[in-house]
């Protein structure tokens, strides 16, 4: 028998209902009653205090998790009640591929939650209606079967975020692939890394304190039916102003984790994929406290257009669809274009923030020199001299990205000459490294 309570309780319950039809088939055993969760062993008790759960919500999420956490549990039980585990179909279940344990179906949770009492049986089939906290957060549902057999046969799947959070607390990192195209972005740079002006800061700091406070206002401030969960941010501007660094830097002030959207792998030709692509995607990030980044978002948030063809009408659908998903995320969205002029104005009615992200002026580019470069860095012009570096080239009118390039390019030409030392970096190479940043957007370099 299972040591853990909750699932020892689940073993008793199969056993007890096995006996109403096996009676001489080993123990008699009433009828347990669900054990208080405060004495549980797995997360999933957390869980099921804080949603509130009555015993047969609870009962579901066991006799679900159960493959997963104790495989044999419902063959061990069958077999002290059923010499041999014959066929039982009142029991339901199913055998998977290439699991050779019994898997639970509906018919199996209708017959331990309800046994031969009809009404009761129809009572739960609602725990697997979309519209309950299980369909609706996607945590729990039955697997789709062929057409024309029952609803119930179907085999109850939990999903794998979800089994995670009950098994181990929380839920293991996605993999980048076509059901959750985003990658995770990681920062090891601090706030002091980004040179922005006050107004930005500012803006930057109220998104912060929706992160910290939010969740708060809707619990005891009793706010909860009247304001969205969500939020949504534009961040625009010109390439390499710091959009990527401050929902980077975001994701490190909260401990939350950032992913970057592939809206290559979103967005398709073929009707109604990119809509199911994203769907995939707010399912899997719902209620799990990431930050989604959509980069370069006009791709996929762009203006509609006039209806010409039908190509045009299922365009205006997708951004149709968008608009009430994005609505409906319960976490921080950041959408980043570099010309906000090209992003539907129905999403930036939506905006609860738009963040102008404006080239550097001078003495900010002064300053990004001075960060970007390595620690303890001299800089000369000709051997043996020492100048201002910063001072002299913050005239380009460069980006906070296109100066880390030209410090890549201008430190790689420093290590060459000398790897062993800590050889200065020369004006020459920083200029020529200027060169190239500036024909890459086709402006004059005028030393």
């Amino acid at each position: 028998m299972s040591s853990v309570p909750e699932f020892l309780y689940l073993e008793q319950l199969i056993r007890s209902r096995l006996n109403d039809y096996f009676p001489g088939a080993g123990p008699d055993l009433s009828r347990p009653v669900l054990p208080d969760p405060s004495g549980w062993q797995l997360p999933l008790a957390k869980f099921i205090v804080d949603n509130r759960l009555n015993a047969a919500e609870s009962t579901l999420l066991l006799i679900g998790l159960a493959p997963h956490f104790q495989p044999d549990l419902f063959d061990q039980a069958i077999e002290s009640k059923i010499p041999g585990a014959g066929n039982f179909p009142k029991l339901g279940g199913v055998r998977g591929k290439n699991s050779r344990s019994f898997l639970p179906t509906g018919e199996t949770a209708l017959f331990l939650l309800a046994g031969e009492d009809r009404l009761q049986r129809l009572t739960m089939q609602s725990l697997f209606g979309v519209e309950h906290l299980f369909g609706r957060k996607k945590i729990l549902w039955l697997e789709e079967v062929p057409y024309g057999e029952p609803m119930m046969s179907g085999r109850i799947i939990i999903s794998q975020d979800y089994i995670d959070i009950f098994l181990l607390g929380r839920p293991s990192p996605p993999h980048f692939n076509s059901s959750f195209p985003a990658r995770l972005i990681r920062e090891p740079r601090g706030w002091d890394s980004l040179v922005i002006n006050d107004e930005l800061q500012s803006q930057i700091g109220e998104i912060i304190n929706w992160l910290k406070y939010n969740d708060h206002l809707l619990d005891h401030w009793g706010m909860a039916d009247r304001l969205k969960k969500g939020y949504r941010a534009l961040f625009y501007g010109p390439p390499g102003t710091g959009k990527t660094l401050t929902a980077a830097l975001l994701g490190n002030e909260m401990q939350k984790d950032v992913y970057k959207i592939d809206l290559s792998m979103v967005v398709s030709k073929y009707i109604g994929e990119t809509e199911k692509n994203l769907e995939l995607l707010f399912a899997r990030a719902e209620d799990k406290g990431w930050i989604l980044f959509f980069d370069e978002a006009d791709a996929l948030f762009g203006k509609r257009t006039s209806v010409r063809d039908a190509n045009d009408k299922y365009a205006n659908q997708e951004v149709s669809y968008l608009l009430q998903r994005i609505e409906d995320f319960n976490g921080l969205i950041i959408l980043a274009t570099n010309m906000k002029n090209n992003i539907d104005e129905a999403f930036v009615r939506r905006f609860n923030a738009i963040l102008r992200f404006p080239f550097p002026e001078a003495a900010e580019r002064k300053l990004i020199w001075k960060k970007s470069f390595p620690a303890g860095s001299e800089f000369s012009s000709t051997p043996g001299t020492s100048i201002d570096l910063p001072e002299i080239v913050k005239k380009y009118e460069l980006a906070g990205g296109s100066i880390i390039n030209v410090v890549h390019y201008a430190s790689l030409k420093a290590v060459e000459r000398n790897i062993n030392g800590h050889p200065a970096i020369y004006l020459s190479d920083v200029h020529k490294g200027i060169q190239i940043e500036l024909n890459k957007h086709g402006k004059p370099f005028n030393p």
